[in-house]
C-alpha cells in the first residue's frame, strides 16, 4: 500500500500549479520546458511524486520565479487541518481570478471589484 504523499510535497505542488496557471501555461509547455511528459507535471502538482531540488530550480526558471517562492512560509500551509484560506488559494479558481484581477490596468476598477466582492461575500469580509 503506497503512503499519502507529504504534506510539503502536496504544498510545493500547489505552489507549481498556482504559478503555471497564473503564466496560463498548460502542463504540456511546462513539461517541455523543463524535460518531462506532462502526466509528471501533473504528478508533481499533486504531490504524489516529489520534485528534486534540481527539477524545481529547472521548474522556477520556466515559470520566471524564485525558487524561495515555493518555500514561503511553508510551515504554515502544511498543518494537518488545513485552513479554508490556504485550500483556496491553491485552487484553479483563485490563480484564475487573480490573475485576471491583476490584469486589469485601471487601479479605480480594481478597487471597484473588490467593494462588489466583498458587498457579495458579506460582513467578515474586508481585511
Amino acid at each position: 500500500m503506497k503512503a499519502e504523499p507529504h504534506l510539503v510535497d502536496v504544498e510545493v505542488g500547489k505552489r507549481i500549479r498556482v504559478q503555471r496557471t497564473l503564466r496560463k501555461m498548460s502542463q504540456t509547455e511546462l513539461g517541455n520546458r523543463i524535460g518531462v511528459t506532462f502526466q509528471q507535471v501533473q504528478k508533481y502538482e499533486r504531490g504524489s511524486n516529489r520534485v528534486s531540488a534540481s527539477k524545481l530550480v529547472e521548474i522556477a526558471n520556466a515559470l520566471d520565479v524564485d525558487v524561495r517562492l515555493f518555500f514561503e512560509n511553508l510551515h504554515n500551509e502544511t498543518q494537518k487541518q488545513p485552513s479554508l484560506a490556504g485550500s483556496l488559494m491553491g485552487s484553479r479558481q483563485a490563480a484564475l481570478l487573480n490573475a485576471a484581477f491583476f490584469a486589469i490596468a485601471d487601479e479605480r476598477i480594481r478597487d471597484n471589484i473588490l467593494r462588489l466582492v466583498q458587498a457579495i461575500a458579506g460582513p467578515g469580509s474586508e481585511a
